[in-house]
């Protein structure tokens, strides 16, 4: 039967991900010097003004400032032209301590608050993730190569792609709906915008998954140069499913970006999805989601749960018997198989932190242990 599925992304100059690349800056600083910081840190940006908050233990030195506006000088906004300048920008701190009620259970090892995690895994692409949000993720990729390659030098830093597949069952057979927004400077027409994108973006990245059905629009309401934070009010953890599985997977308790590994959201998510892509390439399902539930101040996870849609080869029984007896999925066993005390998060906070090959969660190395239950 023949379905639709629509999943978005965007690019690393939107408000909301301007705030998740500048609070996992600030943990990766945080953990370069001090593996064991302690980092709950959230921004908010808005017309000229950036705002770094949150909860910080750490025997690191981190000039905040600094960080800040290097992550939006990198972004791109370098220049009052795109509304928003690191170095005009007001940067205010606002930073206090882990709460010492938390850190006696985090300190022992226990989760350090309640919470339900999910990984996704499909086999429908070499990444392992939905075509539609492996789709949506390369147009903004693109679209932030031809900005900065100065291919389409009238592009701004903010952007949003969305990408509807038509599927016939549970295969993905072309692109029926391109949606592409993205800011530019007030001198390009609305003409040559859209040629270039459709040329340099859309027609580099969807080849021959568009036809001539395809459903194309290109910043659809006219002009859109007042763009960043100048425009819209920006938060960390406001792209949840961007960052993960883009509606086809669902996701847990909470937002990622400038959370250190003992945060049971984060790294309970990360391994999730570790599992559930071991599982599948394994060939004992071609899709999977498992389920982790954590209780705070208690060591492991109160629930495992796989959920395989039908498409198990194996009692999927066995499949959760397996993940009990070879992974340790207490907060300190995620980080010592993950190897998460690492400055390793920035890279992160743009284009989803899944279906990448520079991160440890990403690695098909328990292939084994699930292919053995065939």
């Amino acid at each position: 039967m023949k379905h639709f599925i629509s999943s978005e992304s965007v690019t690393s100059g939107h408000p909301d991900k301007i705030c998740d690349q500048i609070s996992d800056a600030i943990l990766d600083a945080c953990l370069e010097e001090d593996p064991n910081s302690r980092v709950a840190c959230e921004c908010l940006v808005t017309t000229g003004t950036i705002v770094v908050s949150g909860e910080i233990t750490t025997n690191a030195w981190v000039n905040f400032q600094d960080i800040a506006r290097k992550v939006v000088r990198d972004i791109g906004y370098d220049s009052l032209e795109a509304g928003f300048s690191a170095d005009d920008v007001s940067v205010q701190i606002l930073i206090n301590s882990q709460s010492p009620d938390i850190a006696q259970g985090v300190d022992t090892g226990w989760a350090g608050d309640q919470g339900i995690m999910f990984g996704f895994a499909t086999n429908e692409t070499e990444n392992y993730l939905s075509t539609p949000i492996s789709l949506a993720h390369k147009l903004g990729k693109r679209l932030e190569y031809v900005r900065k390659q100065w291919i389409l030098p009238y592009l701004q830093p903010d952007g949003k792609t969305q990408v509807t597949v038509e599927y016939d069952d549970a295969v993905p057979i072309r692109v029926d709906a391109v949606v592409i927004s993205n800011q530019h400077l007030a001198s390009v027409s609305q003409e040559e915008l859209r040629a270039g994108i459709m040329k340099e973006v859309i027609q580099s990245e969807l080849g021959d998954m568009i036809d001539e059905n395809t459903k194309i629009h290109i910043n659809p309401t006219g002009k859109f140069v007042i763009g960043g934070p100048k425009w819209d009010c920006g938060l960390t953890g406001r792209k949840i499913i961007v960052d993960t599985y883009g509606w086809l997977g669902r996701h847990g308790w909470g937002a990622f970006s400038g959370k250190d590994p003992s945060k049971v959201d984060r790294s309970g998510a990360y391994i999730a999805r570790y599992l559930a892509k071991n599982i599948v390439a394994s060939g004992v399902c071609e899709r999977c989601e498992v389920q982790l539930a954590y209780a705070i101040g208690v060591v492991e996870p109160v629930s495992i749960y796989v959920k395989t849609f039908d498409t198990e080869k194996v009692d999927k029984q066995a499949i959760i018997d397996a993940v009990h007896d070879n992974f340790d999925l207490s907060p300190n066993g995620i980080i010592k198989k993950l190897d998460l005390k690492k400055p390793i998060f920035a890279k992160t906070a743009t284009y989803g932190h899944f279906g990448r090959v520079d991160v440890s969660w990403e690695q098909l190395d328990s292939v084994d242990i699930f292919k053995a239950l065939l």
